[in-house]
């Protein structure tokens, strides 16, 4: 599934790699086309057939294709700045700004020798700024942009009007040449933000897949720790007492040893089963585990309540997780004697709360408590309990209640907010480490 996920994941960026490749190719090749098209028509019948202005048509030609030749040596950049991955460079705006100057100077020339008629004039004119404005509009914000095609019309108005251009040919200058500057508006801004977009998406997709890589590392770590943290727990608490009754010339240490070798391929098998993803931890069998181990260590526990057994899946794995990880640090904190683990079932919510007495002192504010906090060590036992009752709304609530008392709650609410049962997610059958012998 991690393979196809990949393969889809890199599928998608190949298809946004060509649609990027695609926008820019077709901006680069937009200033040729409008300069091909509207530079070359006027020659036919438009320019006089004159040395004159015939030299001034291919000068003006020229000028135009340099401004092709600097749009498409900055549409790279200019994309990278609207994009937000560079900036464009100041110096880079003269020479478009200084090449559109000389294109207006020319046009204005064969117009002040007669050189080209009206239609022709006006052809030429709406292809001025087009080459400029590919890049420009990427570079500044739109009204900017709308400001400087003003700015750039009655400039050239005036220009025209200089060297005796009158009439409706003076007027319709503004209208033609501010259609080239909103033409390319209209077709460079919505590629560039349509770009964008998909990019922004793309990144989305890629954090996404990076957030549920760290969320899989961590409930994998969360659940390894819940696994071995009672079992390693008893495994100490077994050897001890083999070694104990073996110095004493105990035949029943032999027994013990053999529980630590059952205890050990029990975890084996477990730590498998996380790894492969398909364990769960079930509520009755956890319940009865931990009496069976809290006894095994000479502590008295009562279960008592509800058996759970009417529970939604989600939620009975989620408390089986509290009661395991419950029972494991009243081993390993404190000297308790006597541990209660009650079960109850309201209307709109079930509460399992662990109690035990024999509670360490807490070492100050904000300190844990010594016993069943997780704490110790650096341990992360309640922090990964919180992390498993968020997803089903639960709290949980942990800490001394005085006179050597140590209490945890779990609340995990019932209702719609339950997730369903994971059904492809069975729960593992194995036999719980069910300890009778008491320690001596």
């Amino acid at each position: 599934m991690l393979v196809r996920g990949w393969r889809r994941n890199w599928q998608q960026r190949s298809k946004l790699e060509r649609i990027d490749l695609y926008s820019r190719l077709t901006l680069s090749v937009m200033p040729w086309l409008f300069t091909l098209s509207w530079q070359l028509a006027p020659f036919k019948s438009d320019i006089r057939h004159a040395p004159l202005p015939i030299a001034l048509g291919l000068a003006l030609l020229l000028v135009s294709l340099a401004q092709c030749l600097l749009s498409n040596r900055n549409i790279q950049l200019s994309f990278a700045h609207y994009l937000g991955t560079a900036v464009f460079p100041r110096r880079r705006q003269l020479p478009p700004l200084v090449l559109l100057l000389v294109n207006l100077g020319l046009l204005a020339t064969m117009a002040g020798v007669d050189g080209i008629a009206d239609s022709g004039l006006l052809i030429m004119t709406m292809n001025a700024p087009v080459a400029h404005a590919i890049t420009q509009v990427l570079v500044i914000p739109v009204r900017t942009f709308l400001i400087q095609s003003l700015a750039l019309a009655a400039l050239c108005v005036g220009v025209l009007a200089a060297v005796g251009v009158r009439g409706g040919t003076l007027a319709g200058v503004v209208p033609t040449m501010l259609f080239g500057c909103v033409l390319t508006l209209i077709a460079v801004r919505p590629s560039a933000w349509s770009l964008s977009v998909m990019w922004q998406a793309e990144e989305a997709r890629d954090l996404q897949a990076r957030l549920a890589v760290a969320e899989e590392r961590l409930r994998f770590g969360r659940d390894l720790h819940d696994v071995l943290g009672r079992n390693l727990a008893v495994i100490a608490l077994k050897s001890e007492l083999a070694v104990e009754l073996a110095q004493r010339g105990r035949p029943e240490a032999v027994d013990q040893m053999v529980e630590v070798q059952r205890i050990a391929r029990t975890s084996q098998q477990e730590v498998r089963d996380v790894v492969r993803g398909y364990r769960e931890a079930d509520l009755s069998t956890e319940l009865a585990g931990a009496r069976g181990v809290l006894s095994a260590a000479g502590i008295e526990c009562d279960v008592t309540g509800d058996s759970g057994g009417e529970l939604p899946a989600p939620i009975q794995s989620a408390l089986g997780w509290v009661v395991r990880e419950a029972a494991t640090n009243v081993l390993r904190h404190g000297d308790p004697r006597r541990c209660t683990i009650r079960l109850r079932s309201l209307p709109d919510s079930v509460v399992l709360r662990v109690e035990n007495d024999g509670a360490a002192p807490a070492p100050g504010p904000g300190g844990g408590s010594g016993v069943g906090d997780g704490s110790g060590s650096g341990g992360s036992g309640l922090a990964g309990l919180r992390e498993r009752l968020r997803v089903l709304d639960g709290s949980l609530a942990a800490g001394p209640t005085g006179n050597g008392l140590f209490r945890l709650t779990a609340t995990i609410p019932l209702g719609p907010t339950v997730p369903p049962a994971r059904l492809d997610r069975p729960p593992a059958a194995r036999e719980a480490p069910v300890l009778q012998e008491e320690r001596r």
